[in-house]
């Protein structure tokens, strides 16, 4: 998945992230017209598209820090209900098929060997 050495920390997207954590009045805008604030900060379409459809992989491929993606999935679904079947890691699963089929395995291979 993601790692610290893809990040890109000129990327528009990671600093509209880093503003919006920190401001209630900018989470607010995120959730009521996030393609007005990708605007002001300057998103691509690209990143723009990627946040909007909730894509994991695209925004790390892209250079979104991974400390920022599940920062804005929680800002879609929130931060209640996480688990197993929460929203915001069918996202992570969607994007991740194969991580996710190994995780999931390895996983029913441990709780047999209790």
């Amino acid at each position: 998945m993601g790692n610290v050495e893809r990040c890109d920390k000129t990327l528009p997207v990671n600093e509209m992230m880093f503003h919006v954590r920190r401001d209630a009045a900018l989470r607010a805008r995120f959730v009521e017209d996030l393609e007005g604030l990708a605007r002001e900060f300057g998103l691509s379409q690209a990143e723009y598209e990627a946040v909007r459809d909730k894509d994991p992989r695209r925004m790390m491929d892209l250079g979104v820090h991974q400390y920022y993606v599940p920062q804005i999935l929680r800002l879609f679904f929130g931060a209640a209900h996480n688990s197993n079947a929460s929203a915001a890691l069918e996202c992570y699963q969607r994007a991740y098929p194969e991580e996710t089929a190994k995780a999931m395995a390895l996983q029913a291979r441990l709780e047999r060997a209790r």
